[in-house]
């Protein structure tokens, strides 16, 4: 039995990806704010103020792990929490200011740092690099961790 034609491209993609994400990660180490930190900042600054249990579903991580990262960025003014409106006795969390700040910063240094990665790279290759970003965004849009699951 061959495998599926998704499965090559993905044993064949994996390699290169894994060592660009953690390339990624290294020049970005001045940061002192997580992966999972900014994925939530950013959540928030698109989607606005939500819920614990809002956070945690569309991240794909558990409860507990959502209120800790929460509670850090909360500990350090990025995030605020406040009273649901439409039901008094829950909460949601929105970023401060600061908080905009701080994942705008971060976006901005991590741009750079890609940039420079992508400037080591001929003008054709930069051609063929565009159309895969576009299918990259499609993925990051339309996955969710529930995907994952089925």
């Amino acid at each position: 039995m061959t495998p599926s034609r998704t499965y090559q491209l993905a044993e064949k993609v994996r390699p290169g990806l894994t060592q660009l994400y953690v390339l990624y990660f290294r020049l970005a180490a001045q940061s002192d704010l997580t992966q999972p930190q900014l994925t939530i900042m950013n959540r928030l600054n698109l989607e606005g103020a939500a819920r614990i249990s809002h956070i945690a579903q569309a991240e794909g991580i558990r409860m507990p792990t959502a209120s800790n990262a929460l509670h850090l960025l909360e500990k350090r003014g990025i995030i605020e929490r406040l009273r649901d409106e439409s039901d008094r006795r829950g909460v949601k969390v929105q970023l401060t200011d600061f908080g905009r700040e701080e994942l705008q910063r971060v976006s901005k240094e991590r741009t750079n740092n890609l940039a420079k990665m992508f400037a080591t790279l001929p003008e054709e290759k930069l051609d063929d690099l565009e159309k895969v970003i576009d299918i990259i965004n499609v993925l990051a849009a339309e996955y969710t961790p529930e995907k994952l699951e089925d």
